[in-house]
């Protein structure tokens, strides 16, 4: 995450803009942080890091419905 002033921000819209499409961007105003700007595209890295633990991942592509197949089998296991 960077973080950036108001006033750049205004200065340089266009490139943060550009910049946000990867990287979260904090917004601080007076020296107090106000915004902070991210991507409406999920990336897999931080959707991984929001649901960490949830899904067991060791770096591999990510198949949601096979995830979620594992973990049914899992609990019905425990349930014998």
């Amino acid at each position: 995450m960077i973080q950036i002033t108001a006033t750049d921000l205004k200065a340089n819209l266009g490139k943060y803009l550009a910049l946000a499409e990867t990287e979260d961007i904090l917004i601080t105003k007076s020296g107090k942080k106000v915004v902070k700007i991210s991507s409406v595209k999920p990336d897999k890295v931080k959707a991984m890091e929001s649901i960490f633990g949830a899904v067991p991942w060791n770096g591999e592509e990510i198949d949601g419905k096979k995830a979620k197949e594992e973990r049914l089998a899992q609990k019905h296991e425990g349930a014998d």
